[in-house]
C-alpha cells in the first residue's frame, strides 16, 4: 500500500468510526426516525454507506461485493430505499453489514493500486472509466460528510455534539457561545 493510499484508507476509517458513534446511545427510534425535511436518519446514512463502499470499491474495480444488499436487488436503491432502514432491519445487521462493507474496501485499498482501472455502471457512458485511487477518494469525502450530517442529526436528536464538543467548554460556555451567534443574526432580523 502506497503512503497516499494509506492516508486515504486512515481518513475513510475515521469517518466510518465517527459515523457509527453517532449511533451510541440512542434507541431503537431515535437512530430511525426522519430528523430532517428531507428524512436524514441515522441508520439511513449508515446503510446508505454500506452501499456505497460495496459498489464503488468493490463491484467497480472487480472485486465483486461478499453479500448481496437486498434494495440493489429489488432496485429500491433509486428510490432512496438506502436511506433508511425497514422494521425488519436491525441495527445490529446494519453495522455488521457496514463492517463487512469496511473490510472489502481495506482488502481491495491493500491489493489495487491507486491506478487500477475501474468501470461504474450506473455512471453515463461517457464517464464510466475511471481509477481505483479516483473512486477512493470519492468514497472517502462522501463518508467524511455523511458523518458530518450525522452529527449535526445527533445533536437534533440528543443536544449531543461531535466527539470534541467537550473540548471548547462546558454547558455554560456553550449557552454563551450560541446566544452571541444569535445576536449577531438578530442584527439582520427583518
Amino acid at each position: 500500500m502506497t503512503a497516499i493510499a494509506d492516508h486515504l484508507q486512515r481518513s475513510l476509517q475515521a469517518s466510518r468510526d465517527a459515523l457509527i458513534r453517532s449511533l451510541d446511545g440512542l434507541s431503537e427510534y431515535d437512530v430511525r426516525r426522519p430528523v430532517t425535511p428531507s428524512g436524514t436518519n441515522l441508520l439511513g446514512l449508515v446503510k446508505h454507506l454500506v452501499g456505497i463502499e460495496l459498489g464503488y470499491l468493490g463491484d467497480s474495480v472487480g472485486r465483486p461485493a461478499p453479500v448481496t444488499l437486498p434494495w440493489n436487488e429489488d432496485g429500491s436503491v433509486w428510490q432512496n430505499g438506502d436511506m433508511w432502514a425497514k422494521a425488519d432491519e436491525s441495527r445490529e445487521h446494519l453495522t455488521d453489514l457496514y463492517r463487512t462493507a469496511w473490510r472489502h474496501t481495506d482488502e481491495s485499498i491493500g491489493t489495487l493500486s491507486l491506478d487500477a482501472p475501474a468501470s461504474v455502471a450506473w455512471w453515463p457512458e461517457e464517464r464510466r472509466q475511471t481509477t481505483f485511487g479516483h473512486l477512493l477518494i470519492q468514497v472517502t469525502a462522501e463518508t467524511a460528510q455523511h458523518a458530518g450530517h450525522a452529527d449535526i442529526v445527533r445533536e437534533m436528536i440528543d443536544g449531543r455534539g461531535g466527539r470534541d464538543q467537550g473540548d471548547l467548554g462546558g454547558e455554560d460556555w456553550w449557552n454563551a457561545y450560541v446566544a452571541g451567534i444569535q445576536q449577531a443574526a438578530d442584527a439582520y432580523r427583518d
